[in-house]
């Protein structure tokens, strides 16, 4: 895969626990939380074209869609979606289905960080590769796309001029027409799809919702809405009852006016499949486009959407809303969750190099603490072991991600954050006690720090790594650090995306699709056909059902 054939780069999986990054997705979080509102370029985009888009009419009066979100991860993960997607037609054993007119991806195209260089190497080129020309006698597919948390670090920019092109706009054989972050697009059989941009899930702009207010003047009461939305608030309202509000918002001032009914609400954001419905409404999550695979075993058996803790007084009435599927399942994902202790060190080497400076740090500080005939070079180089027992309990507890004193449950991060700084003095002792019954300690200075950077740091990182893990698989129990428990081990496999189908008689049809194993290896054929793609998997990839499929009239 010559990157010069190819037109681009293909990148490894993200290292969700590298210093660096975590410093610099850190960061850009907290500039994008303190001065979102200035960056926010959605009241800019009042002044782009506002149509909505109508792909209604159709030969069959029928239509097949895709959806895919968080993809624009490690090239084997995101091609081999991408490879599926651009098929003909998928057959799982009970007949074709045929390849979506209209692929909607559903946020974060690109990680860890929007722009121009990541979605040409992370997404648009791996996507080119799938689908490179539009496919021959057949109508060209459009794509659609909303922007997620990872789209917003840059304020938009490279969003909007990737997928909001004025002139030609094209992603290999996908079309694009959206002229903004969000868009409303008629479909047949008196379907809408509605897809709604929160800005970090703050709140709806005006603009915003002036445009969903005209095209929802073509709406009528017979008509059903798909809504798309950056993340799945009804499963973090659970927590947060506030989350939901923007959505329920929308709905009640948007959508209930026209007499139409909402009847699914589709998000990525959480990179796994999961399912909860009641008899009037399907909740949807499917975030399995390439990213880190997120494990499901913390799902709620039930979900209270909108929750009656909520301040809302106006809100809908809150309803009751049945598990019925997720994939991974639960079982699955807490075997997958062991694997922390093998993943880690091998998916984030800096982090073992991180921990292992800290540890080395902290065993000189207390050293040099318990020595009192130190050197004076010896003495001015360690650092004083109060501000690295600061740093280490600052560190583990920002870590665990404590919430506000006034969230429920919030004590629980606090105490788990301090235990896990607590293991970590508890190991730094240990290695300290370990070092000074040792001859190097009283080697020629600075024949001791070489002995403790070249052989201790490598030994007390690694440790110290699987002291981490061990936190980790602990605290997800507790419902905590449940993501980076995953993040961390960056596992690749079990992907998943939905094809739908509207019939002329009104259903929508929908297929969850899981691929448990992802291609890793490629083969070129550079004579095949204009629309093929590049790169076919040496091992075939063998997509899957994910539960029968769902039927919503």
């Amino acid at each position: 895969m010559d990157p010069r054939e190819l037109g681009f780069t293909p990148q490894r999986p993200v290292g969700w626990l590298a210093p660096l990054l975590l410093l610099s997705t850190g960061l850009r979080t907290l500039l994008a939380i303190l001065f979102g509102a200035y960056l926010d370029k959605r009241e800019l985009q009042n002044a782009l074209d506002g149509g909505w888009f109508d792909h209604s009419q159709t030969e069959d009066g029928e239509l097949w869609l895709d959806y895919v979100a968080d993809l624009g991860d490690g090239f084997d993960a995101t091609y081999s979606v991408a490879y599926l997607l651009a098929q003909p037609d998928l057959d799982l054993g009970d007949g074709p289905l045929p390849r979506g007119r209209l692929l909607l991806m559903g946020g974060d195209q690109v990680y860890p960080l929007a722009s121009g260089d990541g979605y040409e190497s992370r997404m648009k080129g791996p996507y080119r590769a799938a689908l490179p020309e539009p496919p021959s006698g057949a109508p060209r597919p459009t794509l659609f796309a909303l922007p997620g948390n990872h789209d917003w670090y840059d304020g938009l920019t490279a969003f909007i001029r990737l997928f909001a092109r004025r002139k030609d706009g094209h992603i290999g054989g996908w079309s694009t027409e959206q002229r903004r972050s969000y868009f409303a697009v008629k479909l047949p059989a008196n379907w809408w799809l509605f897809a709604i941009d929160e800005q970090f899930g703050a709140y709806i702009d005006d603009p915003q919702l002036l445009y969903f207010e005209q095209a929802a003047q073509q709406v009528g009461p017979d008509d059903r809405v798909m809504l798309m939305t950056p993340s799945p608030k009804w499963v973090k309202s659970a927590d947060r009852p506030e989350d939901y509000d923007a959505i329920d918002y929308f709905i009640r001032k948007i959508i209930d006016p026209t007499g139409a009914t909402t009847r699914v609400l589709v998000s990525g954001d959480l990179h796994h499949y999961a399912r909860y419905s009641d008899p009037d409404r399907e909740l949807i999550t499917c975030g399995g486009g390439g990213a880190y695979l997120l494990g499901t075993q913390n799902l709620p058996d039930e979900l209270i959407v909108p929750q009656p803790e909520t301040l809302t007084r106006s809100r809908s009435v809150s309803r009751p809303y049945a598990f019925r599927k997720s994939y991974p399942d639960a079982a699955q994902s807490r075997r997958m969750g062991w694997g922390v202790f093998r993943r880690v060190p091998t998916r984030n080497p800096g982090f073992v190099t991180m921990l292992g400076i800290i540890h080395v740090l902290t065993m000189l500080a207390m050293a040099g603490a318990s020595a009192g005939n130190a050197g004076i070079v010896q003495r001015l180089f360690s650092i004083p072991l109060a501000v690295m027992l600061v740093l280490i309990i600052s560190g583990a507890v920002a870590f665990a991600q404590p919430p506000k004193a006034d969230k429920p449950k919030h004590s629980r991060h606090w105490i788990l954050g301090l235990l896990h700084a607590f293991a970590h003095i508890g190991l730094a002792a240990g290695g300290t006690w370990l070092w000074l019954t040792l001859p190097f300690h009283d080697w020629t200075w600075p024949g001791p720090l070489v002995v403790a950077v070249v052989v201790y740091g490598p030994v007390i990182g690694f440790v110290a790594t699987q002291v981490t893990a061990l936190y980790l698989l602990i605290a997800s129990y507790f419902d905590v650090n449940v993501n980076e428990l995953f993040a961390g081990q960056g596992i690749e496999d079990a992907k998943s995306f939905l094809r739908m189908h509207i019939a002329r008689d009104g259903s929508l049809t929908i297929h969850p699709i899981g691929i448990d194993k992802i291609g890793r290896k490629w083969t070129a054929t550079p004579d095949d056909a204009p629309d093929t793609p590049w790169l076919h998997p040496e091992t075939p990839l063998t997509p899957h059902r994910i539960e029968p499929p769902i039927t919503v009239r």
